[in-house]
């Protein structure tokens, strides 16, 4: 093992036994009254000495400070390991929150020290995102807003340079999720009911996500535990989720808050169900899908064997999302409630609902309000001869329009 020199400041070493770069550091241990050492592994050695970097930046410590400055890089990544070690996210979120750091680490203000960069300097750069979806832009435009009041509450700088800029609207066109139409749906239906579990190992995942509307993630995270035939349900609970170092773990939640529900099963498909419960009965926590090597399925995995599947029997820009999005038209073009509906995909806020299926409610919207005038006709709220006067009224007048 060859080890950097070591001091209370921390070090960064190559463990041959583990083969990974080691960070070595020190935090304050309250109970023993002194400093205590903790060790990080990295796969690279630049990503060992960004933590430690960061370390030095969170102690405090004014040595390394007065002859580094305070990049604004290095703020952005101390914000980020002070919410994971504060619980505040999680490993998934850690991880996206460092690759959208890397990506504004692409661009050399980012490395400035934090009280020399202007308003003037992040326009510039934010003006540049503009091929970006909106969703990128917010996330980077975030990063620099929490760095820059994190510089303020430290006394690093005086004024805030965001207050001066502008967001920029994204020009890249935004990608619209389809549904199946009927005719698909009852394709890929039909196809999955009579393929076995041997030719495609995830055809129940695709039906589970197809008539109970659960996002991939959600589906490949369940086991035999989660099902009660007794009561015909499905207990979503959890999702499968990736660490820092983009390993496929179990997550301890579901993608929400509002994700934990429970949805009915539908009778065409409880065989299906049942059959994937018997063959997971061996498999560990009698997780339902597993890859061939005993690993949780990468989404990914499933999604671009959908895809295949879909080319073979002639259905074309449909994702695995695609099938829970058709979930959720089939349950509008049936005539159920927004509120209902909401509460079985999972989401947190009603207007998610409303947004996310907007031209399927206004599809449906002229249907509806047909209801209400049949309604006002049939209880005779209005005078049927009072109505019958003023429809003569109107075709005199635009036949009076007419003559002119």
């Amino acid at each position: 093992m060859v080890t950097i020199e070591k001091n209370k400041n921390g070090s960064v070493y190559f463990d041959k036994k583990d083969k990974k770069w080691k960070c070595s550091y020190y935090i304050f241990d309250e109970k023993a009254g002194k400093e205590k050492r903790k060790y990080k592994s990295y796969l690279s050695e630049q990503e060992a000495n960004e933590f430690l970097t960061s370390i030095q930046y969170q102690r405090g410590n004014d040595l390394f400070i007065k002859y580094n400055g305070i990049p604004l890089n290095q703020l952005m990544r101390e914000n980020t390991e002070r919410k994971l070690e504060a619980n505040l996210i999680g490993e998934r979120t850690y991880g996206r929150i460092l690759k959208t750091i890397k990506q504004i680490e692409k661009n050399p203000n980012s490395t400035k020290n934090v009280d020399t960069v202007t308003s003037i300097d992040l326009q510039s750069y934010f003006n540049t995102l503009k091929n970006y979806s909106d969703s990128t832009i917010k996330k980077i435009i975030e990063q620099f807003s929490q760095a820059f009041t994190l510089a303020m509450n430290k006394g690093y700088i005086t004024k805030n340079p965001m207050f001066d800029v502008i967001k920029p609207k994204s020009v890249k066109e935004k990608k619209i999720v389809r549904a199946l139409t009927i005719e698909e749906q009852q394709l890929l239906t039909n196809y999955l009911m009579s393929i076995p579990i041997v030719n495609e190992p995830y055809k129940v995942t695709y039906l589970i996500e197809m008539y109970l509307g659960l996002r991939i993630g959600e589906a490949l995270a369940l086991r035999s535990t989660d099902i009660n035939l007794h009561k015909n349900l499905i207990s979503v609970n959890k999702t499968l989720t990736r660490d820092r170092n983009n390993k496929v773990i179990m997550g301890k939640a579901t993608k929400t808050y509002a994700g934990v529900r429970e949805v009915p099963i539908p009778t065409f498909i409880r065989n299906e169900i049942i059959n994937q419960m018997i063959l997971a009965e061996k498999n560990k926590d009698k997780q339902l899908f597993l890859d061939t090597n005993g690993n949780y399925v990468r989404p990914t995995t499933a999604n671009d064997r959908l895809r295949n599947l879909l080319k073979k029997i002639g259905i074309e820009g449909i994702s695995s999302h695609s099938l829970r999005h058709t979930y959720g038209t089939r349950c509008i073009e049936a005539g159920m409630r927004p509120v209902a509906l909401q509460r079985l995909m999972g989401h947190t806020d009603i207007s998610i609902t409303l947004n996310t299926y907007t031209s399927i409610f206004n599809k449906f919207k002229e249907e509806e309000l047909n209801k209400v005038n049949e309604y006002y006709m049939n209880n005779a709220i209005i005078n049927q001869n009072l109505l019958y006067e003023v429809n003569n009224i109107v075709i005199d007048s635009e036949k009076g329009d007419e003559e002119r």
